[in-house]
C-alpha cells in the first residue's frame, strides 16, 4: 500500500494568496467565522462569506466543516472545554477542604475569566443565541453546565455553607456568572478585566476576603 502524506490543506486552489500561512487552513476558518459571528451575527454569516475571509473556495470549507453550526459548536467548546478540564482537576485536589477548596476556587475563576477575556474574538458573546438551543450544541451546553456544577460545589465547601439556604446550583450559576460578566464588558469595549479582580469577586461572593 503506498502511504500518502495528508497535508494541512485540502481541496480546490485558493482564490486568494494565504492570508495566515502559519495556520492550519481548519484554523483560519475558526479564526474567520469567529470574527464575522461576533461582528456580523451567526445567521448573517454564510459559509461562503466565511470561505472568501479565508481565501478558499467554499468547497475547500466543506472538506474541514460540515457546515457553520459545526463551525459554531467548535469555537463555543473551545471558550469552555479548557477551563471544564481544569475545574474537574481542581476539585479533585481541593477535596472537602475549605482553604483547598478556596485556593482552588480562585484558581479556576482566575483561569476561565483570563481564557474569556484573552480569545481573539468575544465568542462567548454568542452563548445565548437561539441556535445554541439545538442539539448539535449539547456537547458545548454539557461541559458548561459541569463547570457551573463544580464552581458551585467548591463555592460550597470554600464557604462553608452546607447549611446555607442558596442551594449548589444556584451558587454555581451565580458565581460563573460573574465571571462571564468578562464577556458583556468586552462587547461594550470597557477597559480589560483583570482576571484577578473577578476571582476575587467569587470569594467574597462566598463569604471570603
Amino acid at each position: 500500500m503506498i502511504s500518502v502524506e495528508k497535508t494541512s490543506r485540502a481541496g480546490r486552489p485558493r482564490a486568494i494568496p494565504d492570508p495566515a500561512p502559519d495556520l492550519t487552513a481548519r484554523e483560519q476558518i475558526l479564526d474567520a467565522a469567529a470574527a464575522l459571528f461576533v461582528t456580523q451575527g451567526f445567521g448573517s454569516t454564510s459559509t461562503r462569506a466565511i470561505a472568501e475571509a479565508v481565501g478558499i473556495r467554499q468547497a475547500s470549507l466543506y472538506y474541514h466543516f460540515a457546515g457553520k453550526d459545526d463551525i459554531l459548536a467548535e469555537l463555543l467548546e473551545r471558550t469552555v472545554r479548557p477551563s471544564a478540564e481544569l475545574a474537574a482537576q481542581l476539585q479533585q485536589r481541593a477535596g472537602t477542604d475549605p482553604a483547598a477548596a478556596a485556593t482552588a476556587l480562585y484558581e479556576l475563576a482566575h483561569a476561565d475569566a483570563a481564557l474569556l477575556a484573552s480569545a481573539p474574538h468575544n465568542v462567548g458573546s454568542l452563548y445565548l443565541i437561539p441556535e445554541v438551543r439545538d442539539q448539535r450544541f449539547d456537547e458545548f451546553r454539557s461541559q458548561r453546565a459541569g463547570l457551573q456544577a463544580v464552581y458551585g460545589r467548591l463555592g460550597r465547601i470554600a464557604g462553608n455553607r452546607t447549611h446555607d439556604e442558596m442551594s449548589e446550583a444556584v451558587l454555581g450559576a451565580l458565581l460563573i456568572q460573574v465571571v462571564e460578566v468578562v464577556i458583556p464588558l468586552r462587547r461594550a469595549d470597557e477597559p480589560p478585566v483583570d482576571p484577578a479582580a473577578v476571582a476575587a469577586a467569587v470569594l467574597r461572593i462566598v463569604g471570603l476576603g
